[in-house]
């Protein structure tokens, strides 16, 4: 025996897929606003760390509970219709300064192992990877970001601190594509 489909049944059926679509979205829209968003790797600013064209998932809900912490990779919005992804250097009262291409925080030299490979290529070339600049003291409520590629990076070097209040998330994970999956952290 068939089961008959009443118009009343039909309705509340219609009725539950219509709530449970609209929860669906709601709950999207939360995730995408206050969550996770994707972001899409732009430029080659972040050799060798991130590469062109990759999507990453970015941590929106971290700026709601803390401040960036140096050496978290960050999405900010640095344009009116632009954000850049870049790597904090210095935070709030740290003073940040290049010489002889060594970094220096706080006046101590700091180790940047995720340089490697970029700081090869710029000496096979007979170039620092980064040029001296500083010292500069990073105001309150503001970081100093820098990217992995130094030699072609638009950044805190040439547009200055940045806000917190620009600061859209953290990088957490690259998830395509599929065969370059990895934590960024």
């Amino acid at each position: 025996m068939s089961e008959e489909v009443t118009p009343r049944r039909a309705k509340n059926e219609a009725w539950e897929w219509i709530k449970a679509l609209g929860i669906a979205i709601a709950l999207a829209f939360v995730i995408r606003t206050f969550l996770f968003a994707p972001f899409i790797v732009e430029g080659e600013s972040m050799e060798t760390t991130l590469h062109n064209a990759e999507k990453l998932v970015v941590n929106k809900a971290i700026v709601y509970l803390s401040e960036p912490e140096r050496g978290d990779i960050i999405v900010f919005h640095a344009e009116a219709k632009r954000d850049y992804i870049k790597r904090v250097i210095g935070v709030a009262g740290d003073t940040v300064e290049v010489k002889d291409d060594v970094l220096y925080l706080n006046g101590k030299a700091v180790e940047e192992p995720y340089l490697e490979k970029n700081r090869e290529q710029a000496k096979a070339q007979g170039i620092p990877l980064t040029e001296d600049f500083g010292p500069i003291t990073v105001p309150e409520g503001q970081i100093f970001v820098m990217g992995d590629n130094r030699l072609n990076s638009r950044d805190s070097r040439s547009i200055g601190p940045v806000s917190l209040d620009k600061v859209v998330g953290r990088s957490e994970f690259v998830f395509w594509p599929l065969d370059s999956i990895r934590m960024t952290r």
